[in-house]
């Protein structure tokens, strides 16, 4: 057996209950009206309005349309290829800047003289090269 409780509730209530409750007691029908709420509250809205069919509709025809315009275009533009190499190039550029940059920043500072000595080698090996080649002569023969 269940356990009763006492519900005070107002007269004009209890007038609406008794004028529509029929055959049923105040309990039965205080606990249909109960059940049908909260039924009707977990069902909110079993079906789809045309409204909600024809946005749908249009969703999906332009996301039709969207795929058939990357289908059509299987191939790179020049100006498509153009940009690409420009910004490869911009990359690549900002990568030897940076490269650059920390090389200056976080390296050993060279010495002014290391560049002199290098040039002096330089112009060293290309006396030597021009001396020894206007000693030798070449001679091709032609049949």
């Amino acid at each position: 057996m269940s356990e009763k409780r006492m519900l005070i509730v107002p007269t004009e209530l209890t007038k609406k209950i008794n004028d529509n409750r029929g055959d049923m007691s105040q309990a039965e029908f205080i606990d249909f009206l109960i059940d049908s709420c909260l039924k009707e509250e977990a069902k909110e809205q079993p079906y789809i309005t045309r409204k909600e069919i024809e946005s749908l509709k249009q969703d999906i025809s332009a996301i039709l349309l969207k795929e058939d315009k990357v289908r059509e275009q299987k191939y790179v533009t020049k100006e498509e290829i153009q940009v690409l190499q420009q910004d490869t190039r911009r990359l690549l550029k900002s990568f030897l800047d940076f490269f650059i940059g920390y090389g200056l920043e976080l390296g050993k500072p060279s010495p002014g003289n290391d560049l002199k000595e290098l040039a002096k080698k330089i112009e060293g090996l290309e006396g030597d090269l021009t001396s020894e080649e206007e000693g030798r002569e070449v001679k091709i023969k032609w049949k």
